[in-house]
């Protein structure tokens, strides 16, 4: 007689609550990608708006003889013209980026130097500490304004502040914003006095350092000095590095107070024609505007290169706490 084999029913277990909710989970997700996106748009109409297209735009434009007066039909393409004559033909380029560099590479390391050993000073505890570091924060805070730019030209005038303190001790002031050989050395002491941003990083930078490395160094009779270069120098170097890398951009990116100082005109004698305001003069004084995008674009490559150096440069003297160089 034949038998038959009971077969295992294929009717699958009713759906539970886990499986409705792995089955809503793309839906879910896809709301969720979405809402992401509403409050990210934005930042990304922001970014599209002001940063990208008119970088796109500006790249365009440094390959034409755009001058801003003409419409864009009577603009024409030059090729590499504008690069040609900025590179052969433009005798205040060079100048301007001398002026840049003497700037950024005098201007950073005072002002790096200078906020290191306020933050040494303010990092001891004693009282008024939290005061102190607002006032010294304060020039930080107003940063490149125009106001404080003809503050500090006033101060540097022939009947300013600074030639009467010098005339306590009998010495006989001048007029240094006008004069070639000192006025781009009191734009320099003005952005020495604002270290107050980088000030705050090494505060914090120096409340990270162990106070046991200092324990053991004093145990062993090291002196202040070799503590701070042993062990304040090495356990900071990432927080320099930081503050490098800012500050250096800053410097090559000095624009207000130069403009302020000079009248927009990069005087006297084109002592303070940094390059950003050679730029500026290029663009909107002569309206050649396609120059000035050719302009802005070697500006843009030049920094790129200048911090990519500094990183590269870093592995051999930025040291972290995990060991890592």
């Amino acid at each position: 007689m034949a038998t038959t084999t009971a077969r295992p029913s294929s009717t699958r277990p009713p759906a539970g609550p886990a499986a409705a909710q792995r089955r809503g989970r793309p839906a879910r997700h896809r709301t969720d990608g979405i809402a992401g996106y509403l409050f990210l748009s934005p930042w990304l109409l922001g970014l599209l708006t002001i940063t990208a297209i008119p970088m796109l735009m500006s790249l365009y434009l440094s390959f034409t003889n755009y001058d801003v007066l003409s419409d864009w039909e009577s603009m024409e393409w030059v090729g590499l013209d504008n690069y040609r004559t900025m590179f052969t033909d433009d005798p205040s380029f060079w100048h301007a980026v001398q002026t840049t560099l003497v700037f950024a590479l005098v201007a950073t390391p005072l002002k790096l130097a200078a906020a290191l050993g306020v933050a040494l000073l303010l990092n001891r505890p004693f009282k008024g500490a939290g005061l102190f570091r607002g006032l010294f924060y304060l020039p930080s805070l107003l940063g490149g304004s125009v106001a404080l730019a003809i503050v500090w030209v006033n101060m540097f005038n022939r009947d300013g502040a600074f030639n009467s303190f010098l005339s306590w001790f009998g010495i006989e002031g001048k007029a240094w914003v006008n004069d070639p050989d000192f006025a781009l050395g009191t734009l320099i002491l003005l952005a020495v006095w604002q270290f107050g941003a980088p000030m705050v990083i090494f505060l914090a930078g120096l409340k990270q350092v162990p106070v046991e490395l200092y324990e053991a160094a004093s145990v062993d009779g090291a002196s202040p000095w070799r503590k701070f270069i042993n062990i304040t120098l090495p356990m900071l170097s990432p927080v320099i590095f930081f503050n490098l890398v800012l500050e250096t951009i800053n410097g090559f990116q000095g624009f207000t107070s130069a403009f302020v100082l000079s009248n927009g005109t990069g005087g006297p004698v084109d002592s303070t024609l940094m390059y950003t305001l050679h730029l500026y003069i290029k663009g909107w004084n002569e309206y050649q505007m396609g120059y000035a995008s050719a302009m802005a674009w070697v500006f843009l490559l030049a920094i790129g290169l200048v911090t990519a150096v500094v990183f590269r440069t870093g592995r051999f003297w930025v040291h972290y706490s995990d060991g890592e160089d």
